[in-house]
């Protein structure tokens, strides 16, 4: 072996070394990055804007993996947690799921049941109006002049102070009979879904197919019945 070849199998062997070296530098630092950030688990971040009082679904977030150590204690690790939750707060997506954003949804109490009824969003409900708030449900009946007894247009509270405990997407949706579908064509509704005690789910049936309209208002805390000489009104009355 001539000179130039010994120095060719020495630099051969330098690099192999530097290499083993290079490569034993990097295993230690992927074992101390490793030490210092420890195991992961998996985590939920948000795939997409979800609106204050809305109900959560699974499809609301994406599964992500993140260091133990630098999850929050309040951070949610299983959805089965937020079955029948709704978000408290306007939660925006890439934000990381935590258990103080959501809540229970409102249950019913014993004698009470569900009923949902398509609110006009026209009537200002769509965006204001929000699971365990309380309200007044209004209907509006049309007059009767074609008998002996006039019976005149008539604005009532039908129930106060009624529990929503579920409010739905902006649908489209068109009234029955051909006068009504060919006017009402572009109407726009929400569906309000109420916890009703058995008189009141009748009544709340009761106007949503016969009233001409059936409007909500919010009301305040606190707020008490409605006193029964201010819960009918016509406009010959107001004269």
């Amino acid at each position: 072996m001539n000179s130039r070849q010994r120095r060719g199998v020495l630099l051969i062997v330098i690099s192999a070394l530097c290499a083993a070296g290079a490569f034993a530098g990097v295993l230690a630092v992927i074992r101390d990055v490793e030490s210092k950030v420890g195991p992961e688990t998996t985590a939920y971040e948000l795939a997409s804007d979800v609106a204050a009082y809305q109900r959560l679904k699974p499809e609301h977030f994406t599964e992500i993996s993140m260091p133990e150590r630098w999850l929050p204690e309040t951070a949610v690790t299983d959805l089965g947690a937020i079955r029948g939750k709704i978000a408290v707060n306007p939660l925006r997506k890439g934000s990381l799921l935590q258990r103080d954003m959501v809540a229970d949804r409102p249950e019913l109490e014993p004698g009470q049941q569900e009923i949902a009824i398509m609110i006009d969003a026209a009537t200002g409900v769509a965006g204001k109006i929000n699971p365990g708030d309380r309200v007044n449900i209004y209907a509006t009946f049309e007059g009767d002049d074609s008998g002996e007894r006039e019976e005149p247009d008539t604005s009532r509270v039908i129930v106060d102070n009624a529990q929503v405990i579920d409010v739905g997407k902006l649908t489209p949706f068109q009234d029955e009979g051909d006068d009504a579908r060919a006017r009402q064509r572009e109407r726009e509704g929400v569906p309000i879904t109420f916890a009703l005690a058995t008189p009141d789910a009748q009544r709340v049936a009761y106007a949503e197919s016969f009233a001409e309209h059936v409007r909500l208002a919010l009301v305040g805390p606190g707020s008490g019945d409605v006193p029964e000489d201010e819960r009918t009104y016509t406009l010959a009355g107001d004269r």
